[in-house]
């Protein structure tokens, strides 16, 4: 399934958008998942929790697909 996530501002954390769409329940969850290399970014891998992602990436985890937009 894909989320389409409309980004306010210039970037979103890595950490904060898998916060905001649910697909973590908390920021401690979010961090063990990114370092635990489960989450990917344009289809690599990222263990940076404060990643900066703008419109235009597209971020992979647990079987769903985020969008970003503007």
């Amino acid at each position: 399934m894909s989320i389409s996530l409309q980004v306010r501002g210039e970037y979103i954390q890595l950490d904060q958008l898998l916060k905001t769409t649910g697909l973590c329940h908390s920021g401690g969850m979010a961090h063990a998942e990114i370092e635990e290399g489960k989450v990917r970014v344009d289809g690599l891998v990222e263990t940076r929790k404060r990643a900066k992602l703008r419109p235009g990436q597209q971020v992979d985890y647990a079987g769903e697909t985020v969008l970003l937009v503007s």
